[in-house]
């Protein structure tokens, strides 16, 4: 099994259920992609474009997501490549990069949505939207050859394709007119595992929002944010919708860290009320947002290892009043923060991105086995944890980065297992403490 087979759509062993988890990440790139980026750019500036180009789709390509395919013929070279629900299509010849997709189609116009495509395409920095003569919403980025770098390719199909892959499901949801279009290679998930997801959002809800009623809003505004935001990002990374859900939950993420001068609590009530609006819709609309996708292209922002450091080592002494005072799940809702945070908002490099995924396997783990995973790293019931197995998975996880990162040694002489909240923020400290210095 590859390496990276475990974070999209295979899990760690054979026998466990195929489930993925979290957004596509390109923060690990191979040798031999990064000589073919050399490539493509020296090609470009030396004005050999069709060579360039090529050397572009043969990066693309080692996305592991087999979503790139390019084909060149008599000077030509046509493309096509997938992100999430979008197909997008395009070709080169001697004059121009063209590349399209269609969004949605449109049964009739309506002034509302002409009004938000006239929005969307002042936001756009390449692409543009239009409306072609079957009543099809379409998203195009063209280039004139010597305008077309690497780096311009890169950006531009990004925004384009990213872009029209979360508006079609959010147009389709809004305007009654609008149905999504080429979506022939999204892959349906079994009903019974949109149901246990859709019985675990509410459960996380449900219970998120009565341990919130119990707190006093002014002595624990900043112990609710907590618990807020651990909420979203759980749901982000674990269900992995598309559509609305994904649409609230980055609704969320920005309320909280926008610098718009509101309140901690005015922030919460905003939160509150976002996913409660989310949550009056009946079962079968989570259910339609359930899918799975291949990417060609990340939507988070590349991190650092010590940017995680830096945030676990300011986030994680917040944990010591509330384990002291008894509020374990607002103790919890720190170390489910700080994760969530990087899981949802970053591309990690692999190793952090691997050991983030197993402490929520240990914290979330009745998710976990409710969607089929025998893990038994720790029991809810009786508090105990598995010490032999936990050890055994972070020394794997160690040794199958050894090759790019090997100084990597995470000690687990300190973890603490008195309880999920000790254990979880032990973990962290180990996490920061990693040296994921690369290879030389």
């Amino acid at each position: 099994m590859g390496l990276f087979d475990r974070w999209f759509g295979q899990s760690k062993e054979d026998n466990q259920p195929d489930v993925q988890f979290g957004r596509y990440n390109d923060s690990y790139r191979t040798k031999e992609q990064e000589e073919l980026w050399k490539k493509s750019v020296a090609a470009y500036e030396a004005e050999k474009y069709n060579e360039s180009f090529i050397a572009f789709f043969q990066y693309l390509q080692g996305n592991r997501q087999d979503s790139v395919t390019y084909e060149e013929k008599d000077g030509q070279i046509t493309f096509s490549l997938l992100q999430g629900s979008k197909k997008v299509d395009g070709y080169v010849n001697d004059q121009q990069f063209v590349a399209s997709t269609k969004v949605v189609h449109s049964d009739r116009l309506n002034v509302g949505f002409m009004r938000r495509l006239l929005e969307y395409n002042y936001a756009l920095n390449y692409a543009r939207l239009s409306l072609d003569d079957d009543n099809n919403i379409c998203m195009t980025f063209s280039s004139y050859l010597i305008d077309a770098s690497p780096y311009k390719l890169h950006a531009a199909l990004k925004e384009l394709s990213t872009t029209a892959d979360k508006q079609d499901d959010l147009l389709a949801d809004e305007f009654d007119m609008l149905h999504p279009i080429d979506t022939g290679h999204i892959l349906p998930l079994p009903e019974a595992e949109k149901a246990i997801k859709y019985q675990f959002i509410k459960k996380w809800t449900d219970d998120t929002f009565k341990i919130i009623e119990d707190l006093d809003p002014n002595k624990f505004k900043i112990g609710i944010n907590y618990l807020l935001l651990s909420l979203v990002y759980k749901m982000d990374y674990l269900v992995v919708p598309e559509g609305v859900m994904t649409e609230t939950m980055e609704k969320g993420h920005h309320t909280f860290f926008s610098a718009d001068g509101k309140s901690p609590q005015d922030k919460a009530q905003a939160v509150i009320k976002s996913i409660k609006e989310m949550m009056e819709r009946p079962e079968s609309e989570f259910h339609k947002e359930m899918y799975r996708v291949p990417a060609t292209f990340s939507i988070t922002a590349p991190a650092e290892h010590t940017q995680l450091a830096a945030m676990i080592e300011g986030e994680m002494p917040s944990m010591d009043y509330y384990i002291q005072n008894n509020y374990t799940d607002v103790a919890l809702a720190i170390p489910g923060f700080v994760t969530g945070h990087f899981l949802f908002y970053f591309s990690l490099p692999q190793p952090d991105r691997e050991y983030l995924h197993f402490l929520l396997e240990i914290m979330e783990i009745e998710y976990f086995k409710a969607l089929g995973f025998t893990y038994d790293y720790y029991d809810p019931a009786t508090g105990k944890f598995n010490k032999s197995a936990i050890k055994s998975e972070i020394n794997s996880i160690a040794k199958s980065n050894k090759e790019r990162h090997p100084k990597l040694s995470p000690n687990t002489s300190k973890l603490n297992y008195n309880s999920l909240p000790e254990f979880a923020q032990s973990f962290l400290f180990m996490v920061k403490d990693l040296d994921l210095s690369l290879e030389e």
